[in-house]
């Protein structure tokens, strides 16, 4: 086999030519590089040219955290310690917050714990904060007032030294006096032995866990108004006592001089001793005198608190009724003026004896007042919505109540009124023409009994009923009789009937 065949088939002269190997150094920089890199990001999780979050919180004492201290977010590690360093008498510590750490809000509250016995030092518990509120930006700070240090056992040990471990001592045996040992007249600052009641104090406050159901209750609403009104009401609160709190511990040596000017406060009352126990003696009687008033006052409270509530919106109206009554109030007292109100007395005492009269008076013309009502009301009003009917047929009829047809009646009158000529306005007639005649008897029984005359068309009849024998008679008028009293006319009645023409077609008996 020749040289040729036994060379492989992807042969390459430059791959295989002597001192040439196939680029096996930069392959093992390349890779000597990438574990470097990876090795870094595995043990830092982060990218070294970036620019980290991170949050600073000022605490009243470090407690010599370390650097590199976690920070942690519900058991879980979010970030590490930067600095820690004194500032103004407090500790500021700056830390890093990764994005599994993320959002911290303003309201975020941070505390330094010590870390377990094999891991040593400490780290940051981080709350994040309510979710809503606004969010921290890299940079901002955690004020005092939202950070809080854990107690060690040495302060713990410090704080009890022998003054106060004595001071302890003496107030627990105190203690159990009070609550083990039965009133005697000596201690209870009294010389009659039938005021002293003979319990112990453990006593006395097992009986006042009789009074724990209303009081629990009463506590129970207190709290609930301890809530405020409004969903952040009590955060809000809390917050500002943290910020007063803030405050006080920010200004040491003041509340120093508190604490020595309560305790000079406590010393006078301890030099005042039997009269303290004589009034803390008399405290039960008068609780015992007070109850029935407590419990009445008690009982009032649920009126006055829907009463409070009640008067809430007049209340939140009041600023609005104030400003729109000032310039009233204004007008009001320029009025009460010695020059405006003179005149107005003058005036009013003119007007005083008018008054009288009127007063006087006054019933008399109510009572007529009420009389006229009444007979419009029962008798008028309802004669007047009566229609007029025929009796079979609507031929006289307009099926509308009678007060409307008086009204209609006027208007034609009017109309038949009216000025059309020089001879102004009067009422005319056309006293004859037509091709039927007709005749009527005179009503004036002069020479002549009928009366004749044309008429446009035939009369269908007369209504009401023209009586001209003289048998109807007007009713007696009498002024004593209310119209409130009269019974409501029958505007249909027998005197309301359709009867016989009057004139009647007939014919002329003198010829055309």
């Amino acid at each position: 086999m020749s040289e040729q065949t036994n060379k492989p088939r992807d042969y390459d002269e430059r791959i295989y030519r002597k001192g040439n190997p196939p680029h096996r150094s930069r392959i093992a920089i390349i890779a000597i590089i990438a574990l470097v890199v990876g090795t870094y990001f595995a043990w830092t999780k982060e990218l070294p040219f970036g620019n980290p979050y991170t949050l600073k919180a000022v605490f009243a004492n470090a407690v010599k955290i370390r650097t590199d201290s976690p920070v942690r977010v519900a058991g879980v590690n979010v970030g590490k310690v930067l600095t820690a360093e004194r500032v103004d008498g407090v500790s500021q510590v700056t830390f890093t917050v990764d994005q599994a750490g993320q959002p911290i809000h303003d309201d975020a509250y941070a505390q330094i714990r010590p870390r377990i016995f094999l891991e040593g030092n400490f780290f940051i518990d981080l709350r994040p904060g309510s979710p809503g509120t606004p969010e921290l930006a890299s940079g901002d700070t955690i004020p005092i007032t939202q950070t809080a240090t854990s107690v060690q056992i040495d302060e713990v040990l410090t704080a009890l030294q022998s003054d106060d471990r004595q001071n302890l001592v003496e107030t627990l045996s105190g203690l159990g006096t009070a609550l083990n040992e039965e009133p005697t007249t000596a201690t209870s600052g009294t010389t009659d032995d039938t005021t002293v009641v003979p319990v112990t104090g453990g006593e006395a406050l097992n009986a006042a866990l009789d009074y724990g159901a209303q009081a629990g209750r009463d506590s129970a609403i207190v709290n609930e108004a301890l809530q405020g009104t409004e969903p952040d009401d009590l955060r809000n609160l809390l917050r500002s006592n943290a910020i007063v709190l803030g405050v006080l511990a920010a200004n040491e040596q003041s509340l120093q001089s508190l604490i020595t000017n309560y305790a000079t406060f406590t010393g006078a009352l301890a030099a005042e001793s039997k009269s303290l126990k004589a009034a803390v003696a008399e405290l039960g009687p008068t609780m015992k005198q007070a109850e029935p008033s407590l419990r009445h006052l008690n009982e009032t409270l649920p009126a006055l608190r829907a009463w409070t509530r009640g008067i809430t919106p007049g209340l939140r109206e009041l600023p609005d009724t104030i400003t729109t009554g000032t310039p009233w109030l204004t007008q009001a007292s320029q009025l009460l003026q010695a020059n405006e109100l003179a005149w107005t007395a003058s005036q009013l005492a003119q007007t005083g004896q008018p008054a009288g009269r009127t007063g006087v008076f006054g019933p008399g013309v109510f009572t007529q007042t009420e009389r006229f009502s009444k007979c419009g009301t029962e008798v008028l009003i309802p004669t007047g919505n009566t229609p007029i009917q025929d009796s079979g047929t609507d031929t006289f009829s307009t099926g509308n109540p009678s007060y409307m047809d008086f009204f209609y009646s006027a208007v034609n009158l009017a109309g038949a009124t009216q000025g059309f000529d020089g001879n102004g306005r009067f009422f005319r007639t056309q006293p004859g023409g037509g091709p039927t005649s007709v005749s009527a008897t005179n009503p004036e029984k002069g020479p002549q009994n009928l009366l004749w005359g044309n008429a446009m068309a035939t009369p269908l009849g007369t209504r009401p009923v023209l009586d001209l024998t003289g048998g109807s008679t007007q009713p007696a008028f009498s002024t004593s009789a209310l119209c409130q009293d009269q019974s409501i006319p029958n505007l249909n009645g027998p005197a309301a009937a359709v009867g016989a023409p009057s004139p009647q077609a007939e014919p002329f008996p003198f010829g055309p």
